[in-house]
């Protein structure tokens, strides 16, 4: 049955539908609402102009289906689909590390909580997402300061000598240290800090005031007033909430602007009637589906549909860098709640895309684009091909892959314009977001036409404007930016203002050396470099290398009482990074910030939370500066091993020749500069140095 014939043979019920090329690779997955309608729809003559749609239907050989009951369950399974296969005709976006959550290890002997992008079946708990970026970091802080529950990266697998400074400003129970507590208290402050994230402050202060009144009738007055204090913190909590809950519902507002074959949207998160957050998402480097002149002709005017995997920053609004922890914290109350890494992993989006305009313009995208960029040539022959974006359908994309699977969804959505499965899709996520609860809110997609609400999807349009030029014209940063950057991506306690990277550099183990370089306050300090002849360590042995140079580096700090940097960066992997770690413990150094750079995946390992790498994207000038400090260390290592190389060389070959000693070596290289200039020299020229006999030797022994 040829594929024609199959698709005659498709019923007309609503479902999913999977394009495969000849290699039997999904290429293209799509829903309707009538299968055997749409995929008819892709064969008919007028859908071959469309350059992506051409395209696909020269590659497709075969197609599958699955039938469902209902047009909400095909929106479903097209999503997880996209997710699985990732075809290559449908546009992923990869947002696993967008949100921040709060991480409470419960599968650990002693848990911690910190802050991730990731979520994993650990079986730990998380808890989020959380705008902005800060506010997640904050409530970590709070719950250092109330529950006493640590978030450091020390080994709790095993107990350490002395607990760290965090323990003794009362912000940690030292559950390093031997007998510091007790494994009972230590669970009752986990449960309350459960309890606490969970939304729970009912069941938490009452039991909180349970054991007040036991510590109080047993005479344990300091106990009694912890949790006299961390009940009023509750309480202070629990009514923000509430004036927060009154003040504006939750929305989410879409603007984007496109040009020159490149996308930019921004989405505002507004969280209690305030905006709380600002999010990017870009899109660049259209794949070419035409060939040859065709595909020039294409990307000349924006490119047609494509896989492309966009990157994307958050940034805290202004709005909420003014607000304490107090009043942040209760605006995101709701999408606090716990989530579960099995319902959410790694979600992708499937874009139908092609040139774009901004938010605002009251133009048709054919329009904006004048006549030259709406028809084109063909790939097969002289008819035009038609490139027009439909913000419908990309916003229909973007919404469900953001959206569905996800613990909290807004109660509004604000986009640009409509699109044709809004109800489905409304329906789809306000039962997803009702879950047990029958009368929960229900989710609204809206399209604002004016008004208050249509100046925010403006806002956002003019924003996403912004984040274009910032993206692709290549604006510099700002410095102060790119350090919080840095400090929120790796989790660093404080603004960076001083990083040491250390490299090891050697050819098969000989004369193998070691580099450090210093970077502070926002360029490279060249005075404190620092290299590191390797004694301890024959062979080939990066990791044992590594633990000697970063052991000499920082016993000779702690010798001169010296402060430690804001980071030290290893150029090297995870063995690189563990022994780095191995040398800080060795010297009793705790919870200083550590990190390693892979050099072929550019992906960073922060010690502490190895099974969360972090994948920057590629654009990001955090990336830039750390592969900017990577390659100084590198380059300042390799200088220094090819110095050692030539003076081993300089010093061995010469020195075996009969009758040339230390002094006349000396002589040779200082008059030509290298062994192997001695080597081109004729014995007239060597005679000018040295005397026939030692001339003759040198020639003779360079002859053999």
């Amino acid at each position: 049955m040829d594929l024609l014939q199959k698709i005659r043979s498709i019923p007309t019920e609503p479902g999913v539908y999977l394009y495969k090329n000849a290699e039997g690779e999904v290429i293209y997955v799509g829903k309707a609402k009538n299968l055997r309608s749409r995929v008819a729809s892709y064969f008919h003559e007028g859908r071959w102009e469309d350059a992506k749609t051409g395209t696909l239907v020269r590659e497709a050989v075969d197609v599958d289906y699955i039938v469902v009951a209902n047009n909400k369950e095909a929106l479903a399974l097209e999503n997880n689909l996209i997710k699985q296969r990732k075809p290559r005709f449908n546009i992923l976006l990869r947002d696993d590390k967008t949100y921040p959550y709060v991480k409470l290890t419960l599968g650990e002997r002693w848990p911690r909580v910190y802050v991730t992008r990731r979520l994993r079946k650990d079986g730990s708990a998380y808890f989020g997402p959380y705008f902005p970026a800060n506010l997640a970091y904050r409530i970590v802080d709070l719950i250092h300061r109330n529950f006493l529950i640590p978030s450091c990266k020390v080994d709790l697998t095993r107990f350490h000598p002395r607990p760290c400074l965090q323990y003794y400003i009362k912000r940690c129970l030292g559950p390093c240290v031997k007998d510091l507590t007790a494994a009972d208290v230590y669970q009752e402050a986990v449960r309350d800090v459960n309890l606490f994230m969970e939304g729970r402050p009912t069941d938490l202060s009452r039991s909180l005031h349970g054991r007040m009144e036991q510590a109080a009738a047993a005479q344990e007055y300091e106990r009694a007033a912890r949790y006299r204090d961390l009940i009023s913190t509750v309480e202070q909590l629990q009514e923000r909430q509430r004036i927060a809950a009154a003040e504006g519902d939750d929305a989410d507002v879409f603007g984007y602007h496109y040009e020159n074959g490149m996308l930019a949207v921004n989405l505002f998160h507004m969280r209690g009637g305030k905006m709380v957050d600002r999010r990017e998402f870009f899109w660049e480097d259209l794949p070419e589906f035409a060939s040859g002149e065709d595909a020039d002709i294409a990307s000349a005017h924006g490119g047609a549909d494509a896989l492309v995997r966009p990157g994307e920053q958050s940034s805290p609004a202004h709005s909420a860098d003014s607000t304490d922890e107090f009043e942040a914290i209760p605006n995101l109350a709701a999408p606090s709640s716990a989530c579960h890494p099995e319902r959410s992993e790694e979600p992708a989006l499937s874009l139908s895309k092609g040139p774009m305009y901004s938010a605002g313009s009251t133009e048709s995208a054919s329009d904006s684009l004048g006549p030259s960029a709406r028809k084109q040539r063909g790939p097969q022959d002289d008819t035009p091909v038609v490139i027009d974006f439909h913000p419908g359908e990309f916003f229909s994309a973007l919404l469900k892959q953001l959206y569905i699977g996800q613990p909290y969804v807004p109660r509004n959505l604000y986009v640009p314009v409509d699109f044709e499965d809004r109800a489905a899709l409304e329906d789809l996520l306000s039962e997803q977001s009702a879950g047990e609860n029958s009368r929960a809110a229900r989710v609204h997609i809206l399209v604002p036409q004016r008004g208050d609400k249509r100046s925010l999807i403006d806002l956002a349009g003019n924003n996403a404007k912004q984040s274009y030029d910032q993206r692709f014209r290549v604006l510099k940063p700002n410095a102060r930016k790119i350090q919080k950057e840095l400090q929120e991506v790796l989790s660093l306690p404080e603004l960076p203002k001083r990083i040491e990277c250390f490299d090891i550099s050697h050819i098969q183990g000989a004369e193998t050396v070691a580099s450090m370089v210093v970077w502070e306050d926002g360029k490279m300090k060249k005075s404190d470099y620092r290299k590191f002849i390797i004694r301890t360590v024959e062979g080939v042995d990066d990791f044992a290398s590594m633990r000697e140079v970063v052991t000499r580096r920082y016993k000779r700090l702690q010798d001169e009482k010296k402060p430690l940097p804001s980071l030290v960066l290893i150029d090297g992997g995870l063995g690189q990074l563990h022994a780095a770690a191995e040398a800080l413990d060795s010297l009793e150094i705790i919870n200083q910030p550590l990190a390693a750079i892979a050099k072929r995946e550019e992906i960073l390992y922060v010690y502490g939370q190895e099974k969360d790498p972090i994948a920057l994207d590629h654009h990001s000038p955090v990336l830039h500066l750390i592969q900017l400090i990577r390659d100084e260390a590198h380059r300042f290592a390799v200088t220094f091993h090819r110095k050692r190389r030539q003076i081993r060389d300089r010093s061995t070959e010469l020195l075996e020749i009969p009758g040339v000693g230390s002094s006349t070596t000396r002589r040779l290289l200082e008059h030509f500069g290298s062994v192997q200039a001695v080597k081109q020299a004729d014995t007239a020229a060597l005679s000018a140095v040295v005397t026939r006999v030692q001339a003759d030797a040198i020639r003779n022994h360079f002859r053999k």
